[in-house]
């Protein structure tokens, strides 16, 4: 995962191990918009933006934190 914030606001970007589920309405997106014929760069948006407000943003931490997928290693999703 990528982010983006202001200068001296958060850590440099580095390598994130993320174990997370995603919120119903994110899978939901995905599943959907997966059917619609959505490109994999739209998936990872999708996937990107759930994450972000589940791993990045949640309990109010780095609330408008930009978050996207960069540089993926491995990806491994289950249903």
């Amino acid at each position: 995962m990528g982010f983006t914030a202001a200068p001296g606001t958060t850590d440099d970007a580095r390598i994130h191990d993320i174990t997370q589920a995603l919120p119903p309405v994110y899978a939901d997106r995905l599943f959907t918009a997966r059917e619609q014929g959505a490109t994999e760069q739209q998936l990872q948006r999708i996937a990107a933006e759930g994450l972000a407000q589940m791993y990045f943003r949640a309990n109010t931490r780095a609330y408008g934190l930009g978050v996207e997928f960069t540089d993926v290693e491995q990806i491994d999703i289950s249903l």
